[in-house]
C-alpha cells in the first residue's frame, strides 16, 4: 500500500463545465494514488504526516489528449499546406513506413513520450501504425514513463500505400495478439483502431467489431474530418446510410466506448446516432485549421447533448501542448460567432473542462480533484514578478494562454511523479 501523499498549494479544476472551482492555500489527500478530499486546513489526523509544500503555485489536473497519432510527432509543422488526403499521402503514411524498423520506432516514440510528459499530458489516446512490433515498444515505452494511455495498432487493408496494406487475416491475428499480451496493465492498455473507414474492408471492420466484443475493448478512429473523404465514404459503402452508420453496423460505434476524431461535417442522423450511443467526439482545434478540414460547431454539439473531449492530433496539429489546444478551441468557437452571432462561445471553464475531467471520464474517474478520482496533476510555477498582482483565476488563464512546459514544475500520475 502506497503511504498517504498530502500536497498544499493553490488548486485550481473544473468539476463542471460550468465552474472553475478554486482552494486557494489548500491541502489535497490523496490515498493509494486516489483522492481523498480537499481541505482549506489540515485534518488534525494529518498532522503527523509529510507535507509536499507548493506554497504559491497553481496545482491542476493533468492534461488529457484524446487522439494523438504517435508516429506522427517527427512530422510537427511539416507539409500543412496541404489538405487531408495529400497530406496523408504525400507526407504521413511514407512516414509511418519507418516504423517497421523497431530502432527508429523506440527512438521515436520514447521522445514523443518525453514530449508528452514535458506538456503536462498524463493521460492520452494513441494511434500507432500497422506494426506489431514497434507498437509493442509503444506500449513498453508508455508503462516505463508512467503516463496513463490507450494505444491501438492501426488496422488498415485497402486504400493505402502498398508498402503499408496490410493483409486481412495478418492485421486482426497481431491486433489480437498485442490485446492478450497487454489487456492486464493498469494504466497502459489496447484500443481498437481501424484508421478510418475508407482504409479498411468489409472483412476487417467486421473482425474488428468482433474483438470489441470479445474482449470488451473500446475503440477509436475518425469521423466526418473532411468534406472530400464524408464523399470518398459514401462511395466506398453505398448501402449505408451515413459514414457514422458504416462503424454501427461493424459493431464500432458505442457498443464499446468509442472516440471520434473530428466529428465536423455531421447530419442530423449522424447526431443522433452519436447521442443515442454515446460516442465521444475529439475536437482536434489545431489540425482543423492547419489541413483546412473545417471548424467543428462546439456549441451546437453540445446543445445536443453530445459528449466532447480535447485532441492534439499531432501530427496534424503542430504541438502536443494541450493548453494551447484549449486556448484555439475557445477562439475557434468565437470565430464560429462571427458568422453566427447567436452562436455562445466557449468560455475558459468548458474548454478547461473538455482538456481534462471531460477527455478524462473515456479513463474513469480521471481529470478532477473530487473524492475518488485519480491524482493526475501538473504543478505551475509562474513569474511573481508578472503574477504577483493576479487574482487566482487570473494567473491561472494566463497560464493557459501564455504559459508552456517550463511553467510545468511537476507532473503526476495516480499519485506517482513522472516525467
Amino acid at each position: 500500500m502506497k503511504e498517504n501523499q498530502i500536497f498544499k498549494g493553490n488548486i485550481i479544476f473544473a468539476p463542471t463545465p460550468e465552474e472553475i472551482k478554486i482552494c486557494a492555500k489548500s491541502y489535497v489527500i490523496v490515498r493509494n494514488g486516489i483522492v481523498e478530499g480537499i481541505y482549506d486546513k489540515l485534518p488534525e489526523v494529518y498532522w503527523r504526516e509529510k507535507v509536499k509544500d507548493y506554497d504559491e503555485c497553481l496545482i491542476l489536473p493533468g492534461f488529457v489528449d484524446l487522439h494523438a497519432h504517435a508516429p506522427q510527432f517527427y512530422q510537427c509543422g511539416i507539409g500543412l499546406d496541404k489538405e487531408l488526403i495529400d497530406w496523408l499521402n504525400d507526407h504521413t503514411l511514407p512516414l509511418e513506413n519507418r516504423f517497421s524498423d523497431p530502432v527508429f520506432a523506440w527512438e521515436a516514440y520514447s521522445q514523443f513520450a518525453n514530449e508528452l510528459i514535458r506538456q503536462g499530458t498524463v493521460r492520452s489516446c494513441i494511434f500507432a501504425t500497422i506494426h506489431k512490433e514497434s507498437t509493442g515498444l509503444l506500449f513498453e515505452i508508455l508503462m516505463e514513463k508512467g503516463i496513463g494511455a490507450f494505444v491501438g495498432k492501426i488496422n488498415m487493408d485497402r486504400n493505402c500505400a502498398d508498402f503499408l496494406k496490410e493483409e486481412t487475416e495478418t492485421s486482426i491475428l497481431e491486433t489480437e495478439e498485442l490485446i492478450v499480451k497487454y489487456g492486464n496493465h493498469p494504466l497502459v492498455k489496447p484500443i481498437l483502431t481501424p484508421r478510418f473507414a475508407p482504409t479498411s474492408s468489409d472483412k476487417l471492420l467486421s473482425a474488428i467489431g468482433e474483438l470489441a466484443k470479445k474482449y470488451n475493448l473500446p475503440v477509436q478512429s475518425h469521423l466526418s474530418e473532411n468534406r472530400s473523404e464524408v464523399k470518398w465514404v459514401s462511395e466506398l459503402f453505398p448501402f449505408h446510410s451515413t459514414y457514422s452508420d458504416v462503424y454501427l453496423d461493424f459493431g464500432l460505434f458505442g457498443q464499446t466506448p468509442t472516440l471520434m476524431a473530428h466529428g465536423i461535417h455531421l447530419t442530423d442522423r449522424e447526431l443522433e446516432l452519436i447521442k443515442d450511443n454515446n460516442v465521444m467526439l475529439v475536437h482536434c482545434p489545431e489540425s482543423n485549421i492547419n489541413i483546412a478540414s473545417g471548424i467543428m460547431p462546439v456549441r451546437k454539439w453540445l446543445q445536443k447533448g453530445i459528449r466532447i473531449g480535447l485532441g492534439s492530433d499531432v501530427g496534424a496539429g503542430h504541438t502536443l501542448a494541450m493548453s494551447k489546444a484549449v486556448v484555439r478551441a475557445i477562439q475557434l468557437s468565437k470565430i464560429m460567432k462571427v458568422f453566427d452571432p447567436q452562436v455562445r462561445p466557449l468560455n475558459t471553464a468548458e474548454a478547461f473542462y473538455m482538456a481534462t475531467r471531460g477527455g478524462g471520464s473515456f479513463f474513469g474517474k480521471v481529470g478532477s480533484f473530487e473524492k475518488g478520482y485519480s491524482f493526475d496533476a501538473i504543478v505551475i510555477e509562474d513569474d511573481p514578478g508578472i503574477t504577483g498582482h493576479l487574482s487566482l483565476e487570473e494567473r491561472f488563464q494566463r497560464f493557459l494562454y501564455t504559459g508552456d512546459d517550463r511553467s510545468i514544475i511537476a507532473r503526476f500520475v495516480a499519485g506517482r511523479q513522472i516525467g
